[in-house]
């Protein structure tokens, strides 16, 4: 449990954003092992609290291991998809303020059973809470070669989708997919020789990726998260997320743009009847980069967009 160690990504940049607040209330709803959360309790001091909120047992265990020191600390495990629900049954007031990272953390990448990396060979698991969901496993080897293309073509854009989907089920007629270098496998005969020499990157992180979130269920429900985290808020209370791909930025930039101009009237209306007013300003200039310093430090930062919004 104790190695669940994290160096969490723009921490500089989320503290300046989130501005904590002397006594104030914060939820940290991708907790992980605690580190964004415990910089947040130090600033904001005695009297702060702070709800972490995480669906892995193993992080809950780490955070709540390493925030022993504050007392306005409280874990809560669950999905941050739920985090309205899960705040109001903590009997948790309005927040000045909100986090989601939501990056795949380095312990669940570095251990191998989790299954989660294609650098080692590992049952095919992939699921941020072992306690419950299917498996990639499971996934893999009873979702139809449509379903798979899908997938692998939606949540990982990839191009080679159709052949990989095709690859996994020939792979799964004479035996079924076990371990990520099943996957592996199946990846590497699906794309030709030429484009894997010229890939950057292994080329299988896009497929990872895909069956990854299709397990998780990692974006349907975000925007809906992100809208009822903004409700959690008080009045100038900021919402800071922290994303890893191009499609959850996209989600996260679509949502924030709906919550600042949520009017739904005709655009060559000259006055707006629909009522519907702006319920935050989005801060920052959009999505905020890490430096190139913590780049170099932390190559898994390198991908890291943040976009924050306060709530009116």
């Amino acid at each position: 449990m104790n190695a669940f160690h994290h160096e969490p990504v723009m921490l500089t940049e989320v503290l300046e954003w989130i501005r904590p607040l002397p006594g104030g209330v914060y939820c940290d709803g991708t907790l992980g092992g605690g580190g964004h959360s415990g910089e947040i309790l130090r600033l904001a001091g005695p009297g702060a609290r702070l709800f972490g909120i995480d669906r892995d047992e193993n992080a809950i265990a780490a955070a709540t291991e390493r925030l022993r020191a504050y007392p306005g600390f409280r874990a809560i495990h669950g999905n941050f998809h739920d985090a309205k629900a899960l705040l109001q049954a903590a009997d948790a007031p309005l927040l000045d303020g909100a986090l989601l990272d939501l990056g795949v953390s380095s312990p669940q990448l570095d251990t191998p059973e989790r299954g989660f990396s294609y650098h080692e060979d590992a049952p095919l698991d992939m699921r941020m809470d072992q306690s419950q969901g299917r498996t990639a496993a499971e996934l893999l080897n009873t979702a139809s070669e449509e379903e798979l293309t899908g997938i692998i073509r939606d949540y990982g854009e990839e191009k080679w989708a159709a052949r990989i989907a095709k690859m996994i089920c020939e792979h799964r007629e004479k035996q079924e997919l076990k371990t990520t270098f099943d996957l592996v496998g199946a990846v590497d005969a699906a794309i030709p020789k030429a484009v894997r020499r010229k890939e950057d990157g292994h080329p299988a992180r896009r497929t990872f990726q895909a069956i990854r979130i299709a397990v998780n269920d990692e974006l349907n429900p975000l925007d809906q998260a992100l809208c009822d985290l903004t409700d959690c808020l008080k009045s100038g209370g900021r919402l800071c997320v922290i994303t890893f791909h191009s499609l959850e930025d996209r989600l996260v930039k679509r949502c924030f743009q709906r919550l600042r101009n949520p009017c739904i009237c005709p655009p060559k209306a000259p006055v707006c009847t629909c009522g519907r007013k702006p319920v935050v300003k989005i801060l920052g200039g959009g999505a905020i980069q890490p430096t190139p310093e913590e780049v170099e430090r932390n190559p898994r930062a390198r991908s890291a967009k943040l976009r924050v919004a306060e709530k009116l």
